[in-house]
């Protein structure tokens, strides 16, 4: 298990490969960001995406979905988020793309009021398949103290 003791400022890691469908874009689209050009090839054309891209928030559902894998792949002693400081999304995320992760630990810090525990902040920076910046954001996590 991986505690907060173990978080070494500057560490970077690499992980995640996620294959984005059309399918998955037009449902998400439906179900929390109904706009034409998430929806619609011909509404798309018309604007400076030129196709159907995925929604913002789905991009970030998605990289959740890699964050979480990593996170129980390495037996990490999570306690959730606080939420971010930063989001950018750079480029579109289209239909065909296949993302994929890479993270730097910035910092970490006990918590006075609560020792048990200890939160980090990361850059978390989003790549699709021809290696192009998609999304970036500064992420905070929360994480058990071992307490040796």
């Amino acid at each position: 298990m991986i505690y907060f003791e173990d978080l070494e400022v500057g560490t970077a890691a690499a992980f995640g490969r996620y294959e984005v469908t059309r399918e998955e874009v037009i449902d998400f689209a439906s179900k929390y960001d109904p706009q034409p050009f998430h929806l619609s090839d011909e509404a798309a054309a018309q604007t400076h995406f030129g196709r159907i891209s995925a929604s913002g928030w789905h991009t970030c559902a998605m990289v959740m979905r890699m964050l979480v894998d990593n996170i129980t792949e390495r037996r990490q002693a999570g306690l959730g988020s606080p939420g971010l400081d930063e989001l950018r999304w750079l480029k579109p995320v289209y239909p065909g793309d296949t993302l994929r992760v890479e993270s730097e630990l910035l910092s970490k810090k006990q918590s006075q009021s609560r020792p048990e525990m200890g939160s980090f902040q990361s850059i978390v920076r989003v790549y699709n398949q021809d290696d192009v910046l998609v999304m970036t954001m500064k992420s905070i996590g929360l994480i058990r103290v071992r307490g040796d």
